[in-house]
């Protein structure tokens, strides 16, 4: 008797997942990275700002790439979550396509020589685009919304 019981225990334990973990859209947990990389951007350029120190401009150049790359493999994953059953955040994904243009933009400004190459347009550009991107990603860091049949998302 003591051993079915234990049986039926052991089937419904293994049989049913005791917590479900909530999907979250791939991309979801990449976004942050490029976000990261443009506020780093804009603090190196403020920081070579204030001091000419070239040290600081090289990290911008670099931090900037960096986040392109990002932002390069959340477009990637965002377009794997359309496939997901979803549909896109047509706001904060256009809001996030265009702080990228403007980040490209801003690698090719820094790609210049010199104190001019950051002062006042690479400076003005990095702000912009990190703007930009908090303003669109802070309500849910996604550019997709989960299509839920009968529920508007």
């Amino acid at each position: 008797m003591e051993r079915t019981n234990m049986t039926n225990l052991e089937s419904t334990i293994t049989s049913q997942p005791l917590v479900r973990g909530r999907r979250r859209p791939i991309h979801q947990m990449l976004v942050p990275f490029p976000v990261a990389y443009f506020a780093a951007a804009f603090v190196t350029d403020l920081a070579y700002y204030r001091t000419a120190e070239v040290m600081w401009y090289r990290f911008s150049v670099w931090l900037i790439a960096a986040g392109l790359v990002m932002a390069a493999l959340v477009a990637l994953a965002a377009l794997v979550d359309l496939f997901r059953n979803q549909r896109p955040a047509w706001t904060r994904a256009l809001a996030y396509a265009s702080a990228v243009a403007l980040s490209i933009s801003n690698v090719l400004v820094h790609s210049r020589d010199g104190y001019t190459a950051v002062v006042p347009t690479g400076l003005a550009l990095s702000g912009a685009a990190l703007v930009l991107l908090l303003f669109a990603m802070s309500p849910s860091w996604t550019l997709t919304n989960r299509c839920r049949v009968g529920a508007k998302a």
